[in-house]
């Protein structure tokens, strides 16, 4: 790969910056999702329709640790972009060792605690009746590996502050590869049922960290860290942490929000309804890949024109990426309006020898899970503008506008809408509460965007 300079942030046309960030982003997004959905795709076949339910039970918990990671990594990355932006490369120095003898702290003790809470954690988070052994034994091995993710997740939002997409995208693409191959074995040749599935993801991210590792020792990178710059700094880890606290809560509110959809689809229909939200929400992680890349290559151009006081190139950005993100979501939204049986036929098994009980659950879930996926992704041509707009304020370094516009779909409006809605419309209730989110969380985005484009982004001198 051609070495890339951080000062192309601020030079090079918005629009093919933009797409040169932007692409590589999306691509290790694919590939992550993919992971995510065939992955789902062999358990469920392999496994059995409960043991996707058992995983969607542990995901809130092992992605609440490693996004301490991405939170530590986002929250560094945005002042490292802002350094380099201005040319501060020693603050960009100890910023990044700072956020290596974070993530480490943090994250170690994360999974001690979540190691000795495991079996109150997982009936908490929906994992009851025939669903508790299967996840129990998934979360175990899977917590000993979160570590690792978390240190990839933040090095790998490092790599784009730096200005090399390429190589961040090289990072999410091989341990969703390896995973994938390691699946086939683990599972469908050596039978090894859940434990397969959880150590083929637990080694796939040991082969994300070590590549991770080869890039900052390597000459690709322009961080060069000594010893001094892992001591921990009070200024830089506020920063940090006021940054980072907007992914971190984004995070802790979505696995609250498992933790409320998985017991209240429980009691509205046992194991097989918490298997359809477990297929909506591989669905969400997919299908978005290329609204989340154009929105992480947006970030690293705002941070950097942002610092260097380029107002203009800031605006452009916004508006490219805004423009870029509602296409893609829009392509999205077809695709799952038109195919919605096809999707979901996929994480089901067609075995003749299924068991009468997985039958009957895999019947439930191919009635329920298409109209349930309608409605999910009913919003999605509008999605651009809140995901843009709350990165937007990340990207500066304003914590307090990123975090509330952040939290505003799932924290303001989703999570009270399923609370309300089900008691009086059942299963629709939850489903719907989807979009009504979508929809006033876009509207309340939309207006902070505009005032702070009128007001803050103007030209200087």
């Amino acid at each position: 790969m051609a070495k890339v300079s951080s000062d192309e942030l601020g030079v090079e046309p918005i629009g093919k910056l933009l797409i040169k960030q932007a692409v590589p982003a999306s691509i290790g997004i694919l590939v992550m999702s993919l992971n995510v959905l065939v992955d789902s795709i062999f358990v469920g076949n392999w496994i059995g329709s409960i043991a996707i339910a058992a995983i969607n039970v542990v995901l809130p918990v092992s992605f609440f640790i490693a996004a301490l990671g991405m939170a530590i990594g986002i929250g560094g990355s945005s002042i490292i972009s802002r350094a380099l932006g201005s040319g501060d490369k020693e603050k960009a120095l100890k910023t990044f060792g700072n956020q290596i003898t974070l993530t480490f702290l943090v994250t170690t003790g994360m999974v001690v605690l979540g190691l000795y809470f495991v079996n109150d954690l997982i009936p908490a988070f929906g994992g009851k009746g025939a669903i508790f052994d299967p996840a129990k034994i998934y979360y175990t091995i899977i917590l000993y590996g979160v570590p690792f993710l978390a240190l990839c997740m933040m090095g790998n939002t490092v790599i784009r502050a730096e200005g090399k997409p390429k190589f961040a995208m090289v990072a999410m693409i091989i341990p969703s590869v390896g995973n994938l191959f390691l699946d086939y074995l683990f599972i469908y040749v050596f039978d090894w049922g859940m434990q397969g599935a959880a150590w083929a993801t637990t080694v796939g991210y040991l082969l994300c960290f070590g590549y991770i590792l080869y890039f900052f020792l390597s000459k690709n990178s322009e961080l060069k860290i000594s010893l001094p710059h892992f001591g921990l700094n009070m200024p830089i880890l506020q920063e940090i942490g006021a940054l980072g606290f907007v992914t971190l809560a984004r995070q802790a509110v979505t696995s609250i929000t498992y933790l409320l959809m998985n017991n209240i689809l429980f009691n509205l229909g046992g194991e097989a309804m918490v298997a359809v939200y477990a297929i909506i929400g591989r669905m969400l992680m997919f299908a978005f890949f290329p609204v989340f890349g154009v929105t992480q290559g947006f970030l690293p151009i705002a941070g950097f024109n942002y610092g260097a006081v380029k107002y203009d190139r800031v605006k452009e950005s916004i508006y490219t990426a805004i423009k870029y993100a509602a296409f893609v979501a829009s392509l999205v939204f077809i695709v799952l309006m038109v195919f919605p049986d096809a999707f979901t036929s996929l994480f089901l098994s067609s075995r003749p020898d299924l068991p009468p009980e997985e039958l009957v659950t895999n019947a439930f879930v191919m009635e329920h899970a298409p109209l349930a996926m309608r409605l999910v992704f009913a919003a999605t041509p509008i999605i651009a503008l809140q995901l843009i707009g709350a990165a937007y304020f990340q990207a500066i370094g304003k914590a307090i506008p990123a975090l509330l516009l952040t939290l505003t779909r799932q924290g303001f409006f989703f999570i009270p809408l399923i609370l309300i809605l089900p008691s009086f419309i059942g299963e629709l209730g939850v489903w719907l509460s989807f979009p009504i989110a979508d929809i006033l969380a876009t509207i309340v985005t939309g207006f902070y965007l505009w005032k702070e484009i009128k007001t803050k982004l103007v030209p200087q001198g």
